[in-house]
């Protein structure tokens, strides 16, 4: 692996800062044009992409062939987003003298905040990488992106750098719209370059902290957007084990060891009643894992499932076979035990891990959730004569995504897709993933009292967009 040095990081940036003195004036049909043409440029490379994926991190070849058409499917979908024009959240408040205080013309639309810093994800080499959701949503409103590289996968990296820089220049992107960088050092320069006004990344919570105070310690501090740790707890009723706890086993089996433990939104702590089915029936299920995607994964799965099974209080309930991999391991612990050591045990094991919370009424229950830290999701299985309007109101204060009946694992990208969620999980509360990610990357600016030739076009009076807009308070669309 070949170090980006600082001068190579001072270049990229300056010519991301020129690029943007183009993206920002350019039509959004245009950008999506750009969009749709990285898009067919991955999928036309999506063999060797994964061939060199699969060398590099050892996940399946049916995993990683999924990933690709993911990657380009967010591609797409920022693309629609950008023409479909709701994006801009165009307003228009008419003069008014009759208010209090009079009100002057004024418009408003939401414009580009400028060169985007991205750090790329370990465990997922295309989704959350060099052309993932970050990229993307950055590049469809006209930011100019410097993605740094995970140095677990660098081969597989460079290939996906290449095949976007070569499709963006061959659709007419600008020079300097796409590049990438690697290194420890090259990234904390790219996070200090004056040049650069926003970093989005996906990792753990000690590297994104430290990345966010570093963002906020500038001269001019920036929005620093992380998917950092999350525990994504799971309820279990006692009406839904009862009825359905072997299912259920199957369920969290197959969820929380997905992809060798390794998803940021693995279930991680599963309060089930006592004496429960689902823990009953939960070993059976349990697989050989292949191995970590670094050893540092490797290392602290091993910490961390040896620093909770020391707690007094908690023991293994079942292991797994050995495979490539760490062997899965399940550990239970009563509700008053995790409450007692709730810093302990709630601190997330990255990993073929999960943690049983056994609990005896629902004030149990209750003390357990009120002591979670900010997560990704949050899943409810319940019967349906279960009244459960109080959990979940519990469930939203500590989650950007409630569940129902179904498992975390799963992140659809769509328009109403919530990714992100209160600290640690997240240090903003806007998604990562779906359509309005695209809000990380933009800021509003207010025009008042100007005239035409000088307003953007999606604030002009006859709509040349064809955009959804409010108009006077009102909503109207096309």
């Amino acid at each position: 692996m070949t170090d980006s040095t600082l001068e190579d990081v001072d270049r990229i940036a300056r010519a991301a800062q020129l690029a943007f003195a183009v993206t920002v004036r350019t039509d959004d049909r245009t950008r999506a044009a750009w969009m749709r043409a990285a898009a067919d440029a991955l999928d036309a490379d999506a063999a060797t992409l994964v061939e060199l994926a699969g060398r590099e991190t050892a996940l399946p070849e049916a995993r990683l062939t999924g990933e690709v058409a993911r990657t380009t499917a967010q591609l797409r979908l920022f693309a629609s987003v950008v023409e479909e024009g709701s994006y801009l959240e165009a307003a228009i408040d008419h003069p008014n003298p009759s208010t209090t205080p009079p009100t002057p013309d004024l418009r408003r639309v939401l414009r580009p905040v400028g060169p985007v810093a991205v750090f790329a994800a370990s465990n997922f080499p295309f989704a959350f990488s060099v052309a993932g959701g970050d990229t993307a949503s950055a590049l469809a409103v006209g930011c100019p992106v410097v993605v740094k590289a995970h140095p677990g996968h660098p081969e597989t990296s460079r290939r996906a750098a290449e095949v976007m820089t070569a499709a963006l220049a061959s659709a007419g992107a600008p020079e300097g719209v796409f590049a990438m960088i690697e290194g420890f050092d090259a990234g904390l320069a790219l996070v200090d370059h004056p040049a650069i006004k926003a970093v989005g990344f996906t990792g753990s919570v000690r590297g994104g902290r430290a990345l966010f105070d570093r963002a906020a310690a500038r001269p001019e501090p920036i929005p620093f957007y992380g998917e950092l740790g999350s525990l994504n707890p799971v309820v279990v009723t006692p009406a839904a084990d009862a009825a359905r706890g072997a299912a259920l086993a199957e369920g969290l089996a197959g969820s929380f060891q997905l992809g060798a433990g390794q998803f940021c939104t693995k279930p991680g702590v599963v309060l089930v009643p006592e004496a429960s089915a689902l823990e009953a029936a939960l070993p059976q299920h349990l697989v050989p894992q292949p191995r970590l995607l670094t050893p540092s994964f490797a290392d602290g799965f091993a910490a961390g499932s040896e620093r909770v099974a020391g707690i007094e209080g908690v023991e293994i309930v079942a292991t797994g076979a050995a495979g490539d991999g760490p062997a899965t391991v399940v550990a239970a612990t009563d509700a008053p035990t995790l409450v007692a050591h709730a810093e302990e045990l709630l601190e997330e094991v990255f990993g073929p891990f999960t943690l049983l919370v056994r609990y005896r009424d629902e004030a149990e229950r209750d003390a357990v959730i009120d002591r979670m830290p900010g997560n990704l999701t949050a899943t409810v299985h319940r019967e349906a004569d279960d009244d459960v309007a109080e959990l979940v109101a519990r469930l939203e204060e500590i989650a950007g995504r409630v569940l129902f009946s179904g498992w975390p694992t799963g992140v659809a990208v769509a328009w109403a897709q919530q990714h992100g969620g209160p600290y640690p999980s997240a240090t903003s509360p806007f998604t990562s993933v779906g359509a309005t990610a695209v809000r990380r990357f933009q800021r509003p600016v207010a025009y008042q009292d100007a005239p035409a030739d000088v307003l953007p076009p999606a604030l002009h009076d006859d709509n040349p967009l064809g955009i959804p807009r409010r108009i006077d308070g009102r909503l109207l669309l096309p």
